[in-house]
């Protein structure tokens, strides 16, 4: 009789190889040897008499049931995660693995004094930590490869729940010799005629900075996206144009006798509001809660400039 059964197992290998499109690079995230994830693959399209990925010299593409499967099978694997969150979570009490995803323009300055907080106070808590562009953290949050993700907001999803956080001043940053610089009192006006840089659109902060541009009369330098917050303010050092940088990311890496200075605008003010957002089918909502009043806790102490929202 033939078998008909499609196992889990199955189905990880299957979003795996979706997610690397290259046996050899799913086997490797997947921990087993590349035949047995082969083996798997095809046991996988015996069983559905139909073929799901097609294989290339320089990868695999998914054909057109290969990919109807893999939507399907990541909705079975974050239900089966579900299950075993509610058995296995509380807000008092935080074990296991939770996989966060976190923009660079805010982990690296926020995180390391969170994970340490949490570590000290969950020692059974195991935090997966993967950077990666605003867009894509949404992304990979509803297809599961995150189980919650640190987001600049708005985040419209009626899939999503949102925890809001903090609110993080953003500043105008000069290079110290720019005629601004000297100036303790600094209105929007004086940003008319402005050359602004910017992130790519990668970034939420890149649309923000738009908005202001055009709020403010200022000019983007469209010759030159950055691609990082440390791009931007090694251009502004140059004196190529200014830039907004946000507060966390200011207060780690800017000295106040560097080649780079900050300023609030007297007459408007410019922040970015972060918050903490999960699938609402997820099973952990309360240790999720529980994250984010670490987080509210450690920001309040730690950064005066920032305003704890939630």
């Amino acid at each position: 009789m033939r078998d008909t059964s499609i196992t889990l197992k199955q189905l990880r290998y299957l979003v795996a190889l979706a997610d690397a499109r290259h046996f050899r690079i799913a086997a490797e995230d997947c921990g087993i040897a590349q035949p047995s994830l082969s083996v798997q693959i095809q046991n996988l399209e015996d069983v559905l008499s139909a073929r799901l990925v097609e294989r290339h010299r320089s990868g695999v593409v998914l054909t057109p049931v290969g990919r109807e499967v893999v939507a399907r099978a990541r909705r079975v694997l974050l239900d089966v995660q579900g299950i075993l969150d509610v058995s296995t979570s509380s807000a008092q009490n935080l074990v296991g693995t939770i996989r966060l995803g976190v923009k660079p323009t805010l982990g690296p300055y926020l995180l390391p004094r969170v994970v340490e907080t949490l570590h000290r106070q969950n020692p059974e808590l195991k935090l997966y930590i993967r950077e990666g562009a605003p867009h894509e953290l949404e992304r990979e949050l509803t297809h599961g490869t995150h189980d919650l993700i640190l987001a600049q907001l708005p985040v419209v999803s009626s899939e999503l729940a949102v925890e809001r956080l903090f609110r993080e001043p953003v500043y105008l940053a000069l290079a110290a010799e720019h005629p601004l610089a000297a100036r303790d009192d600094i209105g929007s006006e004086d940003l008319q005629g402005l050359p602004i840089l910017y992130l790519t659109p990668d970034y939420h902060l890149h649309d923000q900075v738009h908005a202001l541009c055009e709020e403010f009369g200022a000019e983007l330098v469209r010759d030159y996206e950055g691609t990082s917050l440390d791009a931007l303010r090694q251009m502004v050092a140059m004196n190529i144009g200014a830039t907004f940088l946000p507060a966390l990311y200011a207060h780690s890496e800017i000295r106040g006798d560097g080649d780079v200075v900050t300023k609030t605008l007297r007459n408007r003010q410019v922040s970015r509001s972060i918050g903490l957002v999960w699938r609402k089918g997820a099973g952990r909502a309360p240790a999720y809660q529980a994250i984010a009043r670490v987080i509210r806790k450690v920001v309040s102490e730690q950064y005066p400039m920032v305003v704890r929202e939630g």
